[in-house]
């Protein structure tokens, strides 16, 4: 079992986390900013909610400081929907009606003094009603994940559907907590916790996850498609790699396409940059010669000029990298 003390901690430090996630997306210049914007107030959104459950499980709140984190929900649960489709469509807006759905947030600001906090009609209505308000933008934002799936990218997909199961599973906390089951009402911001400390490594490690690495470009998914397997085609018809000087300018001028769309195809087909891209060819190719018996006698040195690599160094680092193995090891194996 959790101490109170460790769980405080944990709650604590997730909440702070999220509340300089959201300004981070707030100030944040480049890539998509109605999507940064959106993901921030949904992050805002569920730090205020579980903050209440943080503070209310240590010190009494009163009514209206209850209520108030119990509102953050109710714009979170739109912002959430309107950021999916802010990622799948750059350029889209808001137009005037769709501020109609932060109109139960605005009410539930201005009613706070008078919604009741005791009784039956407390779960009905700070939990039954909003619990079911977030459950219904969860439905709309997996109906739109589902209906661009085959149209933007792995890892768009990928990412929003990551962020859409980490808020089906804080709603099923408050589900329990809904049914009065005590145990979920402190685990749930617990959850949070480690969902916003997940999330701030997705987010952060750019390398690894860069969503808006190609936002300004053009190529659709189906494209991307048909010019990964162009750039499949000549490496294996012309074996391009084999040159060590082989640039993502040459392949550019060979396809007469944008080096950056090159990139961006291979990106998001096989989730590698090129030179990574390359070596595969590249180590691919040094397995076959190792396995050739014209080449049995040959130096290492050998294969990894015969395969396209500049030097010994980075023929022995890629091709461990790759395999797990030395290229000496790989030959006795």
């Amino acid at each position: 079992m959790l101490t109170t003390g460790l769980i405080l901690i944990l709650a604590s430090l997730g909440l702070a986390q999220g509340l300089f996630l959201s300004l981070y997306l707030f100030t944040l210049k480049t890539g998509n900013r109605n999507a940064h914007f959106f993901l921030g107030l949904f992050l805002l959104g569920l730090t205020i909610r579980v903050g209440k459950s943080v503070l209310n499980y240590y010190v009494p709140l009163e009514n209206w400081q209850n209520n108030i984190g119990i509102s953050g929900i109710l714009f979170a649960s739109p912002s959430l929907w309107f950021y999916g489709k802010a990622l799948f469509d750059k350029n889209s807006s808001l137009s005037g009606k769709d501020y109609l759905h932060y109109i139960p947030f605005i009410l539930f600001l201005f009613l706070i003094p008078f919604v009741p906090r005791k009784g039956s009609f407390e779960s009905l209505w700070n939990y039954g009603i909003v619990v079911f308000h977030l459950l219904s933008y969860l439905i709309l934002s997996w109906s739109n994940l589902r209906k661009n799936k085959n149209i933007v990218s792995k890892s768009i997909m990928a990412w929003y559907r990551n962020i859409l199961i980490g808020a089906s599973l804080i709603w099923l906390h408050y589900v329990g907590n809904l049914f009065d089951f005590e145990m979920y009402y402190i685990r749930g911001p617990i959850f949070y916790s480690l969902l916003i400390y997940a999330f701030s490594y997705l987010f952060l490690n750019r390398h690894k996850f860069n969503l808006q690495k190609y936002s300004s470009s053009n190529l659709d998914k189906e494209s991307s498609a048909k010019l990964f397997q162009r750039v499949k085609e000549l490496f294996n018809s012309e074996e391009i790699y084999l040159d060590d000087n082989l640039t993502l300018n040459t392949v550019s001028e060979k396809l007469n396409v944008k080096s950056r769309e090159i990139s961006q195809a291979i990106n998001e087909n096989v989730q590698q940059n090129f030179y990574d891209f390359v070596n595969q060819y590249r180590i691919e190719k040094a397995q076959f010669l190792l396995r050739d018996c014209h080449y049995k006698k040959a130096k290492i040195a050998t294969i990894a000029y015969d395969s396209g690599f500049g030097n010994v160094t980075s023929f022995n680092l890629a091709f461990k990298k790759k395999t797990g193995v030395t290229p000496s090891a790989f030959r006795k194996g």
